[in-house]
């Protein structure tokens, strides 16, 4: 059930829709595990994109963007929340999927939250990790994907903030 490295090395634009339906699976230190069906998500697509973190090229905090599909990508923001990101793509094309909400949570902060989300996530490979990963889920194929533009980002200008790169059911 759980899915591998080969549905995370696509691009990010099949990437990101594919992840709607799916389940988002956090396994806790005491042994607990949380699920999340993703319903929320935004495509961040290299560095020519204006809006991705790679746009200013490899820096420490972007570099697992530049390593092949398949591993967490987190960063914090007002110093409180952190986002959690999947990377997509080949290596040395760096694109990501921002988890934006699920049918249980809203919002990519209480998603961070919720999952206790830290630094530590940081290039954990979802197709082994024992902490978090992803899974099939049985109505994933049966969803109406909506389109519209990302949040938060005009500062990449019109043309970026204005791709339909958000998809969400």
């Amino acid at each position: 059930m759980r899915l591998h490295r080969d549905f995370y090395s696509r691009d990010v634009l099949e990437v990101a829709p594919d992840l709607l339906g799916k389940a988002l699976v956090r396994r806790f230190d005491d042994g607990k595990i949380l699920r999340l069906t993703i319903n929320d998500v935004e495509a961040y697509r290299g560095e020519e994109d204006l809006g991705c973190h790679a746009s200013k090229g490899r820096t420490p905090r972007t570099d697992v963007m530049y390593h092949q599909g398949g591993r967490v990508y987190v960063y914090l923001i007002y110093g409180m929340y952190w986002m959690l990101n999947f990377t997509t793509g080949r290596e040395d094309h760096p694109q990501a999927v921002l988890i934006r909400g699920s049918v249980e949570i809203e919002g990519p902060g209480r998603i961070g939250r919720a999952l206790k989300l830290d630094k530590s996530f940081y290039g954990e490979d979802l197709s082994t990790s024992e902490r978090i990963w992803v899974e099939n889920h049985v109505n994933s194929d049966k969803i109406e994907i909506m389109t519209s533009p990302r949040v938060g980002i005009d500062y990449a200008g019109e043309h970026w903030a204005g791709k339909h790169w958000r998809f969400r059911y």
